[in-house]
């Protein structure tokens, strides 16, 4: 996938390659041919299913086994190949192709048949239709490999099979846009905090995107170079799409805010383009030479498709774009957010969460509100933001974390619902939901996790897609949901350290 903000999954490309052998004569691999192209349109027209799916050749020997590998790693269309072996497929010849594979790997467990004809199978049905053992051995040679993958396993005209299909294409879409990306710093993260710093060349080795610090100097040229002309339709913009108060429309005493607000975003998104960036982060503690933090432009840049992160928070910042790329044509929306405060009740926890100004208007449940308030930190005017209540449904909150010999990414299950009561002197854009099991045990796994305090929050994800991303990326993978139990996630922890090489001190 191209850098870029714009997110078209339908770009994109998984090769189908199916393994047979010249054991069983021409024939029948003009049969497996036939069949795996079938399977390949199939899946290529599936509704759930956002990218191209490309049938190639039949393989059946090293060479060729190797030559297309090389040919999907150096193909920037390619995210991704999906193997099937028809029929058996001795899995030696694979060994150096494999090895060579830099593109995700999605197993397909499947066959051309979907009954068993019990009345006319023969010994000639039995050699074309071998896949029930030629798998395994495929299998048996992608765990003696040690490769990371996602296998499938049903019949390839399976709703539910190609929907899972389609949830491990846009988890390689998100990790073909890392590996293409470059997320963009304007200062550094805040000052003495932990959690939103990292190995940021580890990060460009592991997960694929490079980081790089710009100075605040650089952009604040772009946003003192935008037009007037620029400004005025940019402004008329806001008028259009949102419910303005009063005091930042043309007249209102307030109105050269907003004009400042919209130059910010006309700087930031021509910064940003012109960096190629797929990302960016912000700090309160460097504005120098802008008039106010920006707040209504990174929201807007978040609804474009941008990911975000406060405070220099660049893992997070990584996050949000990947969730973006994941959600692509899906409703619900993806937001940067923060676990605010808590609602501690016997009827019920709740957690509202929210941050300064940057919470994307994706998740909006109504038409936001354009406000003007002040903020307390970074000593500046008072910036413009939208303010609006998260729509209800479940999300899923995702976060990474570096922990010095490796990232962790953690993520769990939440209820957004509407505010049980208005909150009127609350001037930010904010949601309020019931993590699950409960907060007590949510909470206690997050904090054993690392998690940050910093997340991404997604409403059409699953654990499909971040189980898949963390496969492709070679991270671990956290999951908090209904069925957590404290116990068994502190053996987990226990059991992931082990696998690292790290113990716990006493």
């Amino acid at each position: 996938m191209a850098s870029s903000p714009t997110i078209d999954l339908g770009r994109s490309e998984i090769w189908f390659v199916t393994g047979s052998q010249h054991l069983y004569g021409p024939a029948i691999l003009e049969q497996v041919a036939a069949d795996a192209t079938e399977i390949a349109g199939a899946l290529d027209a599936a509704a759930s299913i956002p990218v191209r799916v490309v049938m190639k050749p039949v393989l059946t020997d090293a060479a060729g086994i190797l030559a297309l590998c090389h040919a999907a790693n150096a193909d920037p269309t390619c995210v991704g190949i999906v193997t099937w072996m028809h029929t058996f497929s001795p899995a030696k010849m694979w060994i150096a192709g494999l090895e060579a594979l830099r593109r995700p790997l999605l197993h397909l467990h499947t066959q051309f048949h979907q009954a068993i004809p019990w009345d006319r199978i023969d010994m000639d049905f039995m050699n074309l239709n071998q896949a029930a053992h030629g798998d395994r051995e495929f299998g048996f040679i992608a765990a003696r490999l040690r490769l990371a993958r996602t296998v499938v396993a049903g019949h390839w005209s399976d709703p539910e099979v190609q929907d899972r299909i389609g949830r491990w294409t846009r988890a390689a879409c998100a990790k073909a846009d890392w590996e293409t990306g470059r997320i963009a710093r304007f200062g550094e993260n805040m000052r003495s905090v932990a959690v939103t710093d990292g190995d940021k060349v580890e990060a460009n080795r592991r997960l694929g995107f490079a980081t790089d610090g710009f100075g605040v100097g650089d952009l604040v040229e772009r946003v003192d170079s935008a037009s007037q002309a620029d400004t005025d339709a940019l402004v008329a913009t806001y008028l259009d799409e949102y419910e303005v108060d009063a005091s930042l429309r043309p007249g209102g005493d307030r109105a050269e805010a907003l004009r400042d607000g919209a130059r910010i975003e006309l700087g930031l998104r021509g910064f940003l383009a012109d960096q190629g960036a797929i990302a960016f982060t912000t700090t309160f503690e460097d504005l120098h030479g802008l008039t106010q933090l920006p707040g209504l432009a990174v929201q807007r840049l978040m609804r474009d498709g941008y990911g975000f992160g406060a405070e220099g928070d660049w893992k997070t910042a990584s996050m949000v774009r990947a969730m973006k790329v994941m959600t692509a044509g899906l409703p619900g929306g993806v937001s940067f957010m923060e676990d605010y405060t808590y609602h501690l009740d016997p009827s019920g926890d709740l957690v509202l969460g929210a941050h300064m100004l940057e919470v994307c208007e994706s998740i909006a449940a109504g038409r936001p509100r354009l406000e003007i308030h002040p903020l307390s930190i970074g000593g500046k005017a008072d910036p413009v933001r939208l303010v609006f209540d998260a729509h209800p449904g479940p999300a899923v909150l995702a976060c990474i974390v570096d922990l010095g010999e490796r990232f962790r990414m953690v993520a769990t299950v939440v209820d957004v619902i509407a505010p049980p009561q208005p909150l009127p002197r609350l001037p930010v854009a904010r949601a309020v939901w019931r993590p699950r099991p409960d907060l007590r045990t949510n909470a206690t796994a997050w904090i054993l996790a690392g998690g940050s305090h910093h997340t991404s929050l997604g409403y059409a994800i699953g654990r499909d897609e971040l189980t898949d991303l963390a496969i492709m990326a070679g991270i671990e993978l956290l999951w908090i949901d209904q069925d957590t139990r404290l116990d068994a996630l502190a053996d987990r922890l226990r059991w992931e350290d082990a696998a690292y090489g790290r113990v716990a001190r006493a």
